[in-house]
């Protein structure tokens, strides 16, 4: 269900994570402040319904029956000065799970509300304290693991994106005003602004949107994290350098052939980028039936890996070179020659069978998994592989699905505009185009955004207490 900016309810809930030493309970909504002031006795003995906004006050919190629960710290935050943009109060208590239930359970007797997954940052967004991107912003924040998603959450939040998007529209808007006003004087063949500079203008706004659309390739991939697939044959030592890239024994390491028998994957982060690496099944010719369901497997996370570490410890055959090739296509690969210590100064180089390769990149690195030689080598060629650019606090990079697709769909649209001019169309067919265009812009704010569902599926993901 979806409020209103005028609710009339008030609603609460623990806004930090469980188990800390101090927590913090937020309540907003018309009566919040009220409802605290029935529970709390401040040691100056001013009541706190009497206070201004911004300020913070120090007392107990006493059940209905005059039972003390707690000593706590109340902060104030009056309409429109809030998160939420309404009367609000924070509640600062001992981390107990008592302490904390036995506050929820007398907010609530006293007539609030326990709040749902997201609601103060939906109030926030109905109240206009913020668009629909800087919302979803926020739960990006709590969710980001790195570096990079850090930095691309803040300037989400901060209003960049939004910024950008503002900027696209107003142009979209004048263009289409100018299109318009011909229309309304058509009989006198006016013509307000000259075709080629509204060309010019078409496809400026094309390569704004065209670039944000590209950018969602990297936002993805730094959200979910850069897919690693190390592959090649059996007991090469792919469990052993997955051990040393994670930085700890996620797979069981075995001189026996065919000891992986499954996709093992977990994480890590090269220089604050996360990495999902991918240890796959060796790949040999086997009766076993489970073995051979790894093997296809392994086939598999090679199609969905962004970048491959095809690891070996002698020179493969043209043949077995020739299959990676066709599995690396138009990916990063890595040649990882491993056990260096053992072949001493007979190097070998597979890169070889792959200089007519004009789809891939390929580099190659000596190692020794086991005795964990030139480690930090590969760890440098894979983040050089994930050519990820340089991000910037200012830097607009699309990570949200919701915002592609608008984002892909106003770029159709603008280009339709082009092909439009090129046609020479009349100015109402491209008018409607345009219109299109900013209707889907936008979406991504919130501006044309009403339907319940959307917004509840929007908010559903955000975690209590936010």
């Amino acid at each position: 269900m979806i409020y209103s900016p005028l609710s009339s309810e008030t609603i609460c809930a623990l806004a930090t994570a469980p188990g800390g030493a101090i927590a913090i309970i937020r309540v907003s909504g018309p009566e919040s402040i009220n409802i605290t002031q029935k529970l709390y006795h401040a040691r100056s003995g001013k009541p706190i319904d009497q206070a201004k906004s911004h300020t913070v006050h120090y007392g107990e919190l006493r059940s209905a029956t005059g039972q003390l629960i707690d000593e706590v710290i109340v902060t104030l935050y009056r309409s429109p000065h809030s998160y939420t943009g309404e009367e609000s109060v924070e509640i600062s208590c001992h981390g107990s799970k008592y302490i904390i239930s036995n506050i929820l359970k007398e907010l609530t007797t006293h007539g609030c509300r326990l709040a749902r997954p997201g609601e103060f940052t939906q109030r926030a967004f109905l109240n206009g304290k913020m668009d629909l991107s800087q919302a979803e912003a926020v739960a990006d924040l709590i969710a980001s693991t790195n570096s990079a998603t850090h930095q691309m959450a803040m300037s989400q939040l901060r209003g960049h994106f939004s910024s950008e998007l503002s900027h696209l529209r107003e142009q979209l808007l004048h263009l289409t005003s100018l299109l318009e006003l011909e229309l309304d004087f058509s009989d006198h063949d006016v013509e307000f602004a000259d075709r080629r500079e509204l060309k010019d203008l078409t496809q400026t706004i094309e390569k704004h949107i065209s670039r944000l659309v590209q950018s969602f390739k990297t936002g993805k991939a730094l959200r979910e994290g850069i897919a690693v697939a190390i592959v090649g044959k059996t007991n090469v030592g792919k469990s052993t350098l997955l051990n040393r890239l994670l930085h700890d024994d996620k797979a069981i390491v075995s001189n026996i052939h065919g000891t992986t028998r499954d996709v093992i994957e977990d994480t890590t982060q090269i220089h604050g980028i996360t990495f999902r690496f991918i240890d796959t099944a060796g790949i040999r010719h086997t009766c076993d039936e489970i073995e051979q369901m790894g093997i296809e497997r392994t086939y598999q996370k090679l199609d969905e890996a962004a970048i491959i570490i095809w690891m070996t410890d002698e020179m493969p055959t043209p043949e077995e070179a020739n299959e990676m090739a066709i599995h690396c296509h138009g990916k990063q690969l890595i040649c990882a020659i491993n056990k260096i210590d053992k072949i001493g100064n007979s190097h070998y180089d597979p890169t070889v069978y792959f200089k007519e390769e004009n789809e891939m990149t390929v580099q190659t690195v000596e190692i020794s998994a086991k005795h964990n030689i030139n480690i930090d080598q590969l760890e440098e060629a894979i983040y050089k592989a994930a050519d990820i650019p340089e991000i910037s606090e200012n830097d607009v990079i699309v990570t949200s699905m919701r915002h592609f697709n608008a984002l892909s769909m106003a770029l159709e649209d603008i280009k339709r505009v082009e092909q439009g001019f090129a046609y020479n169309l009349s100015g109402d067919l491209l008018s409607e185009d345009l219109r299109s265009c900013i209707h889907h812009l936008a979406e991504i704010v919130g501006g044309e955004i009403s339907a319940d569902e959307t917004l509840g599926e929007i908010f559903a993901h955000f975690c209590v207490g936010k």
